[in-house]
């Protein structure tokens, strides 16, 4: 079985990302800890198999001044929120994970991603067998030309660019993400 296949090069990619990134401050530091820890521990950490936590990969997409944000209306969590989700054996790395998910939920193709990530964000999730369940999202930043039309997934009943001011009503975790979108592009 291939290092791909089973999932191996993608545990080590998800560890060296955590491991090379800079946490904008303590709140995130101790997340990547965390991060890392549940990685160590589990050798398929990023599986959605791994009971009780995994990593997911998910995508703040935007223009390159944060002028304009893509959001999706998730369909099961009736939210909007950025493009994401779990990690698949067959992804190379975290980030091509991101990416992934990046062109699935948003039908667009021309993207360029950030391959340090944004931040982290641990939140339970009604996914999996065992209740508490938590995806322990690593969070990036993708630049699209927003004359580019997305296009609606199957998990997803809306897709859509805002001008950052009129946002749809978003929680606090991905006006967070667009925050540090906004700072990272702004540097």
């Amino acid at each position: 079985m291939s290092a791909v296949a089973d999932g191996s090069s993608l545990q080590v990619s998800c560890l060296n990302v955590l491991t090379r990134w800079q946490p904008p401050g303590p709140e995130q530091a101790e997340l990547r800890r965390d991060y890392l820890a549940h990685l160590e521990a589990r050798p398929a950490g990023w599986s959605r198999e791994c009971a009780g936590a995994h990593l997911t990969a998910s995508s703040l997409i935007c223009s390159l001044d944060v002028s304009q944000v893509l959001l999706t209306l998730h369909a099961r969590l009736g939210r909007w929120l950025q493009t994401g989700g779990h990690l698949e054996s067959t992804d190379r790395s975290l980030e091509d994970a991101a990416l992934r998910e990046a062109r699935e939920e948003s039908g667009l193709h021309n993207l360029q991603l950030d391959p340090r990530p944004l931040l982290l964000s641990r939140h339970e999730v009604p996914c999996g067998l065992v209740r508490p369940t938590f995806h322990l999202d690593v969070q990036f930043l993708v630049v699209a030309d927003p004359a580019l039309t997305p296009s609606v997934s199957a998990e997803s009943t809306d897709v859509r660019w805002f001008s950052r001011e009129e946002l749809p009503p978003i929680d606090d975790s991905v006006a967070q993400l667009i925050q540090a979108a906004s700072t990272r592009l702004a540097a």
